[in-house]
């Protein structure tokens, strides 16, 4: 299936349906408009390479099929979302049986919705499904026996009964009654991540459109962030725009200012923004369910010297890293070139996990590579052309209380990278200067 073309029309390589990007073009962010006048995103061409790489990485790990209860794997294989509500309640499923369309159990009606609106689909490959909602029904109802009966008839049907199938998240009793019904379960989020690692064109398109909505988020909070306003304002106002530009979901916004940005504690609250604070930001989003994770700093009115020489540290700490991704570079080389726990006042890696950090994006939040001390440096990954991933360093200030906090996004191309989160950060920007 990687090496000769086969027989069956149903399997295509994603090389045959990926055009290899102009790296000496700007990689579009188009707007979210379907045109008629200029190519913007194909997404029948977006389907069928996810459909792809899954299938790739499913045969490079000898299984016969993958079963998926995440929302974002469920949407990588089948293009199919019902809304955010549905993340967490382990109510949708997909099965991608071997050479075979994708297979989707939806919740209730949005079965019959798909058939009517996704004509590229085979029909028969939506279902009506349920599995107890997180177990407010039990399992003594019976619904995760049928489905398992129901997916266990799907691999005979396809000749892929007797190979193992890659499951990424299960609830327990659903784990067994996949066993009782003689399908043999192994670990399917590596396989999923092997897919998701290189991206298409539409991809990236997807993901510097994402970014280029938080650019525009962040040139409002500089314009807002003043004495008197409140971190839940800055968030509030942001997602308000954030969701009027046309994205999907606003998962997190972290605000974090004044003493409460050392060390950092990953959330915001009602604090009152004062005169001198220093504040960053974290906004985390996503369009066409393409992420971002992208931090930015400032001053409010003015900047001590501590605070100016936090940011340039941690300016310096993501330029280094950033000059080194390239395609062949090993993710430890890249976490050696950021500052231990020990040095940024932290007992050991763990601690200080998520400060000096690198971490894929796509339809997930955290996806390969990850770039950490804690696990990079013995277990290092190859970066590659077509992964885009974010980077971000953390300082704190000699103050005792301020820190500052950058994050790049990033393309990996032929010959480096290409950082697509574009609001200014080379130096540290002082919203409304005294």
């Amino acid at each position: 299936m990687n090496d000769m073309p086969s027989a069956d029309p149903r399997i295509v390589r994603p090389d045959d349906i990926n055009p290899r990007f102009n790296w000496g073009r700007a990689v579009p962010a188009p707007g979210h408009m379907a045109v008629d006048f200029e190519e913007r995103i194909d997404f029948r061409r977006l389907h069928n390479y996810r459909v792809a790489r899954a299938r790739q990485a499913m045969a490079k790990a000898g299984l016969g099929a993958l079963l998926t209860f995440d929302a974002n794997n469920i949407r990588y294989l089948s293009s199919t979302v019902i809304g955010e509500w549905s993340r967490d309640k382990m109510s949708r499923y997909a099965l991608l049986p071997g050479s075979a369309e994708p297979h989707v159990w939806d919740f209730g009606s949005a079965a019959t919705h798909h058939r009517r609106t996704m004509p590229w689909s085979d029909p028969k490959c939506f279902h009506a499904g349920m599995l107890g909602l997180r177990g407010a029904v039990p399992p003594s109802a019976g619904l995760m026996k049928k489905a398992a009966e129901e997916i266990k008839a799907i691999l005979v049907e396809h000749g892929v009964a007797g190979q193992p199938v890659g499951v990424d998240i299960v609830e327990p009793p659903m784990m067994h009654e996949l066993d009782r019904a003689g399908i043999k379960v192994v670990d399917g989020q590596q396989v999923f991540l092997d897919a998701r690692e290189i991206k298409n064109i539409d991809e990236l398109i997807l993901l510097n459109q994402a970014a280029s909505m938080v650019d525009g988020a962040y040139h409002q909070i500089f314009e807002e962030l003043k004495p008197g306003v409140r971190e839940a304002d800055i968030v509030a106002s942001a997602t308000k725009t954030l969701y009027q530009m046309g994205s999907d979901q606003v998962e997190a916004i972290n605000a974090i200012s004044g003493e409460r940005c050392n060390p950092h504690p990953h959330n915001f609250t009602d604090r009152i923004v004062r005169p001198g604070d220093q504040a960053f930001f974290d906004i985390i989003q996503s369009y066409m369910g393409y992420r971002t994770c992208y931090y930015r700093t400032f001053n409010v009115g003015r900047a001590t010297d501590a605070q100016k020489d936090a940011y340039k540290k941690a300016r310096e700490w993501i330029d280094a890293s950033i000059a080194l991704i390239r395609p062949g570079m090993t993710t430890d080389k890249v976490a050696a070139c950021w500052p231990t726990a020990q040095q940024l006042g932290f007992a050991n890696e763990m601690e200080c996990f998520g400060l000096q950090f690198g971490h894929g994006l796509g339809l997930f939040l955290h996806e390969r590579p990850i770039i950490s001390r804690l696990v990079s440096m013995t277990d290092p990954l190859e970066i590659k052309e077509g992964m885009v991933f974010a980077l971000e360093t953390y300082c704190p200030a000699k103050d005792g209380f301020s820190g500052a906090r950058i994050e790049e996004e990033v393309i990996v191309t032929d010959k480096g990278c290409r950082v697509i989160t574009l609001f200014p950060s080379e130096e540290l920007p002082i919203a409304n200067k005294y």
